[in-house]
């Protein structure tokens, strides 16, 4: 083979290497195709804002993982952390008892919403500590991490949930549902969330100094490291944002279900991790975007809101998903594993 022809040849295009690097948005086309022509009620506008609000959840969480990926790390607490993110927020909309002064405080839900986000920012804080700081390594960091978590929202509620969340008028706590249930020109509040947090976080990636070292960092840390970036500070970072993050999507849930229990977001660290595998980002770290991770949330969403909409047994629906998650890996390791890392 000439020279030329060897140069010229990662040009050209090639319908493997297309399927291969668009196969989230393809994936996502079929299985809207395939369930639009098994059940007239999927294709539908009202439909997709259902399912576009439950993905909602997923995505907020996806895109936190994306950037502890991204720098070569997992967190597998962040379903833990919005369990008890939600039963912070849960706690002060049942009101806020001060023995010492005789009296019970019901914060406004701004406050809430501000205080619930720094619970959730300061255990993710935690995790990066500890995976920065003290060298844990973030699979056994974070796990330890997502069992405290989850023991504490158990112990804050003895194992039971809080129910009405509405607030009350008269105490002034009113409209913690919005989040969940009202639209803004017919879109769900939550997809706006989501939406707002994805394009903040692509510009940061794209745009910013500190996506420039959170790549750098998360390709190679030892020469990020000697090159000047601040290593330790970029993990403290993604750990505090996936926290925050995983905080906001406990906010939208409990909202949409107007409770909240020590039990939910159970297993949700792995969808986010599998979101993230299927939207194309590299498990080693520093290759993946926002925006293949969205569409990697939303084939998750639609896979499943599919099957239930078609009456597919629960189990089989894990299968699936499973089977979805499997075959995204395989296809990123043949993706990355061709020729080693890239640049």
């Amino acid at each position: 083979m000439s020279a030329t022809t060897a140069a010229a040849k990662p040009d050209g295009f090639s319908l493997g290497r297309l399927l291969l690097e668009g196969r989230a948005f393809f994936a996502l086309i079929a299985i809207i195709a395939v369930f639009s022509f098994l059940s007239p009620n999927y294709f539908t506008v009202s439909n997709f804002l259902i399912m576009s609000s439950q993905v909602a959840i997923y995505g907020i969480l996806s895109i936190g993982m994306l950037l502890v990926i991204l720098n070569g790390g997992i967190d597998l607490s962040v379903g833990s952390i919005l369990a008890l993110c939600g039963v912070v927020a849960g706690a002060m909309m049942q009101g806020v008892t001060l023995e010492w002064a005789g009296v019970i405080l019901y914060p406004p839900v701004w406050a809430v919403v501000v205080l619930t986000v720094a619970v959730g920012a300061l255990v993710g804080a935690l995790n990066g500590v500890l995976v920065a700081f003290f060298k844990v390594p973030p699979f056994v960091a974070t796990l330890g991490v997502m069992y405290v978590a989850r023991g504490v929202a158990l112990l804050m509620t003895n194992g039971l949930t809080y129910n009405n969340l509405r607030g009350s008028e008269a105490l002034g706590n009113t409209g913690f549902n919005w989040l969940g249930f009202n639209r803004l020109w017919g879109i769900p509040i939550s997809v706006i969330v989501l939406a707002v947090v994805a394009i903040l976080a692509g510009l940061m990636l794209s745009r910013s100094a500190f996506g420039r070292w959170l790549y750098a960092s998360g390709g190679n840390e030892r020469a990020a490291e000697l090159s000047g970036v601040p290593v330790r500070l970029v993990k403290i970072t993604v750990y505090t944002v996936s926290g925050a993050l995983a905080a906001v999507a406990g906010l939208v849930l409990a909202s949409q279900l107007t409770s909240a229990g020590p039990t939910a977001g159970t297993t949700y660290e792995l969808t986010a991790i599998a979101a993230v595998v299927i939207g194309g980002a590299a498990l080693t770290g520093g290759r993946g975007g926002v925006r293949g991770t969205m569409l990697g949330a939303f084939v998750i969403g639609f896979l499943s809101a599919g099957l239930v909409i078609i009456g597919v047994s629960s189990y089989w629906q894990t299968v699936f998903t499973g089977a979805v998650i499997v075959l995204a890996v395989l296809m990123n390791s043949i993706q990355y594993g061709r020729g080693g890392r890239k640049s």
